[in-house]
């Protein structure tokens, strides 16, 4: 099913947080930074976390009719958005990446200096938003959830080239760096909708099994995937020297260890990396990080049965089956 299809019930919501978007990235009068704010709209992007807060903040109220967001709402989607994509731009500097959604990144674009302070930026209008939202519950659980995205991205470069990284590490660094944002989205849409904190719970653990089944298909996609799938060069994983799921479990499942060690350790040649694919996808492995990725999106799904039976529920649990491997 097409995300626009998923949308669709929110699908006026999504227009206005796209005009928010617009507004907050053109309200400045200095011409270099109106030209690297149009470069990041025109980008584009599926815009999964504001649908996320609109759809849990709708699916927790239960009821079925298609009733108009407040004004916080709306802006609070659109904040989150902003954070991250502003993690995104600081994450193509971490990994000089070039490409992104196959368009060029903004440091190849302008630099590493303009794409800090670009990131920087979104960054600051983002928590303005949360901030005129007026609630200190929703600005605090943002917060948090971008700390952790901050340590997750953190101990994710200290460990690179780290052949000792434990599994366990790994999905530590993974529920920081993306569910956090996920868990935090539904949860916030909910508080701004009044949910009870039952419902919260139960939309923060959507949010959190989803953010994992995303990052670790991620991770299992740059390894298998395509450039014309990715939009990017594959192998930027392997390439960073980072371990992912996909080869702690090719580590696990090899009976030829230091093959794959040496493989690993081999990350500035592509010959290396199309070896280390290979080897991937002929092993137990390959099935193994698949039902993985799938548990989590079924748990994402199972997590939300309690809920009121509407068509927003039902959005977010169509939208996790669209990660399904």
């Amino acid at each position: 099913m097409e995300l626009k299809q998923v949308y669709q019930p929110i699908e006026a919501e999504f227009k206005r947080v796209s005009a928010v978007l617009s507004t907050s990235l053109t309200s400045s009068k200095n011409k270099s930074i109106l030209e690297i704010n149009r470069f990041l709209l025109a980008s584009g992007g599926k815009k999964l976390r504001p649908a996320m807060v609109i759809l849990s903040a709708k699916a927790s109220t239960g009821k079925t009719r298609r009733q108009g967001c407040d004004k916080s709402l709306i802006d609070l989607a659109a904040a989150i958005e902003l954070i991250h994509r502003a993690s995104l731009i600081h994450d193509d500097i971490i990994d000089h990446a070039d490409l992104r959604h196959s368009k060029p990144t903004i440091n190849r674009q302008w630099g590493q200096e303009v794409a800090i302070a670009a990131g920087d930026y979104l960054y600051a209008e983002a928590f303005r938003l949360i901030a005129s939202c007026g609630n200190p519950d929703v600005l605090a659980c943002i917060g948090t959830a971008t700390k952790l995205m901050c340590e997750g991205e953190l101990h994710q470069v200290c460990e690179r080239d780290n052949i000792e990284l434990l599994k366990q590490q790994y999905l530590l660094v993974v529920k920081q760096k993306t569910a956090a944002l996920f868990a935090a989205s539904c949860q916030a849409g909910a508080m701004l909708a009044h949910a009870n904190p039952l419902q919260q719970n139960i939309l923060m653990k959507y949010g959190l099994s989803f953010g994992m089944a995303f990052q670790i298909r991620d991770d299992y996609m740059d390894l298998v995937g395509s450039q014309e799938d990715l939009g990017k060069s594959p192998g930027t994983d392997f390439k960073m020297g980072e371990l992912t799921l996909p080869l702690f479990n090719l580590l696990e499942e090899s009976k030829n260890k230091d093959q794959i060690m040496s493989l690993i350790r081999q990350a500035d040649k592509q010959e290396a990396f199309e070896e280390l694919r290979k080897c991937f996808i002929n092993s137990d492995a390959f099935l193994k990080t698949k039902a993985e990725i799938n548990g989590y999106v079924r748990k994402a799904q199972k997590s939300i049965e309690t809920l009121p039976q509407s068509s927003f529920k039902e959005g977010l649990f169509i939208l996790a089956d669209r990660f399904v491997i």
